[in-house]
Formats: structure tokens, C-alpha cells, sequence
């Protein structure tokens, strides 16, 4: 992760588990729970300023909540994606065409983006996605359609797809209950 400048937070609760919000002048810039992999460090946190104010996070917190209620809007908020390579980006910006209730293998993501033997450095790319859930790698699936890797844990992977009515998501029991 690129080092990021002093950002504003949010914290909020999710039937998920705690989550951090962050935004930049330009938008909203992460969006982590607490114990995800390859989210930011204390040190890199230490200049961020809580601010429940600030209005791209309120948005994002109503836009959760809306979520968690089985609203799975598209986020059509601003977003910074900055933090990532130009690489990085362009897989995100293809994560958001990801409609809810549906998935892409991680080489149909690398297809769509013109690189098909590219399909490690997406999963990569998608591992590192700085704004999980509003920018959905959760609808990333393995090629056989199976259940593989997010950075929140598999039990929240399927439970957001559960959430959003995917079928995988209905296959074993999930953290997020009806």
C-alpha cells in the first residue's frame, strides 16, 4: 500500500465486525475491517483525524447500513483509488462493474481488462482493494466458481454474497445471519 496522506475517519459497526472508513480530499479511500489483511498499519493511521462529520464518509456509513439491510446499492460516491498502480486501479474501477448477486472468476476480471495471463496480479490486485464491500472483491470467485481468498476472511466473503443473494453464499452456514 502507498502511503496515504492525513486522511479522515469514521468508525462503524457492522453485523460483520468493526470497520474503518477513511476518505481524502478527493473521495472515499478505504473502507476496512478491523483485522483484515493488508489494511494500514497503527503508523500509517497515526495522522488521520476522526471526523464524524466529514460528509463522503456519512455517506458511506448510511450506504452501509442501507447495505446490511439488503439494499446492495452501487456506491456511486466519489472515490480515491490513488493508493493503488495504475494496474491496481484498473482492476478496481472492474470490480465495481460486478453487479450484486452475481461473480467473475479471476480470469474472466483479467479477460475483461485485455490481460489474460495476468490472472495472479488480479488476484493480487483484488487482494489489496483498499475499499472492500463498495468496491465488491467479494464477487471475485475462483475459477470453478468456488470460494477463494478475500482479505476479510472467507466466512465475510460468504456472507456478503449471501447477503446479496448469491448462491455460493448459501451453501454452509455464514457470520451474517437473517
Amino acid at each position: 500500500m502507498k502511503p496515504l496522506s492525513t486522511l479522515h475517519t469514521l468508525r462503524t459497526d457492522s453485523p460483520l465486525g468493526p470497520i474503518t472508513l477513511a476518505a481524502s480530499a478527493t473521495g472515499l479511500c478505504g473502507l476496512w475491517f478491523d483485522d483484515q489483511k493488508h489494511g494500514p498499519t497503527e503508523d500509517q493511521r497515526q495522522p488521520w483525524r476522526p471526523d464524524k462529520d466529514h460528509p463522503v464518509l456519512q455517506s458511506a456509513a448510511v450506504h452501509l447500513q442501507a447495505f446490511w439491510a439488503g439494499q446492495a446499492l452501487p456506491w456511486s460516491g466519489p472515490l480515491d483509488l490513488s493508493v493503488g498502480t495504475a494496474f491496481q486501479q484498473s482492476v478496481w474501477r472492474a470490480l465495481l462493474r460486478i453487479p450484486a448477486g452475481e461473480s467473475q472468476s479471476y480470469g474472466e476480471l483479467a479477460r475483461q481488462l485485455d490481460k489474460p495471463l495476468a490472472v495472479r496480479a488480479v488476484g493480487a490486485a483484488v487482494g489489496r482493494n483498499p475499499v472492500s464491500i463498495l468496491v465488491p472483491c467479494h464477487r471475485v470467485l475462483g475459477a470453478g466458481g468456488q470460494l477463494t481468498g478475500y482479505a476479510g476472511g472467507l466466512l465475510r466473503k460468504q456472507a456478503l454474497l449471501k447477503l446479496e443473494g448469491h448462491p455460493i453464499g448459501q451453501l454452509t452456514p455464514a457470520l451474517f445471519s437473517e
